[in-house]
């Protein structure tokens, strides 16, 4: 029902009904949520339930709507044979600002087990640098995201600004 009701109102914003997943927006923002705790080769319980709870309070979904965004942004991960389809689409959504605060919730994702991984740095780096937030923009968030998530990161010499 629920589908049937922003299918509607899609059609009204112009928007093509056939339209996979991996186009909206909030899928491919949470696939990309999905690609940087899974960059490490792990997803434990702390990482997934920092997920949900980010999406949540950015997206304001909860119960069956989360549990759709959820599955269709893992599904789009899981079929994606690289960044740029999800990166494009969050291009053309989102004002810089936007892409900038989006870099910052990849950050916290990272951050979530309490350490960055070099993968999952690589990763948030890739996608910054994909939506064309600068260097500096991207480390700025990282250290909003370090001061937020309460974490002494050392200084970490190797990520100037």
């Amino acid at each position: 029902m629920l589908d049937q009701i922003r299918a509607f109102l899609g059609g009204l914003r112009g928007e093509d009904p056939g339209t996979p997943d991996s186009a909206n927006p909030d899928v491919a923002a949470v696939a990309l949520f999905f690609h940087v705790i899974g960059a490490d080769g792990v997803v434990d319980e702390v990482e997934s339930e920092k997920l949900k709870a980010l999406i949540i309070e950015e997206y304001g979904v909860s119960g069956a709507e989360l549990r759709r965004l959820v599955e269709a942004g893992e599904q789009a991960d899981r079929e994606a044979v690289d960044l740029y389809a999800f990166t494009s689409v969050l291009n053309r959504a989102l004002e810089p600002e936007a892409k900038v605060h989006f870099i910052e919730l990849l950050w916290t994702l990272a951050y979530a087990d309490g350490h960055r991984h070099e993968l999952e740095d690589h990763v948030v780096w890739r996608i910054a640098d994909l939506m064309g937030v600068s260097n500096r923009e991207r480390v700025l968030a990282r250290q909003r995201a370090l001061a937020d998530a309460g974490i002494d990161d050392g200084g970490d010499a190797g990520d100037g600004i």
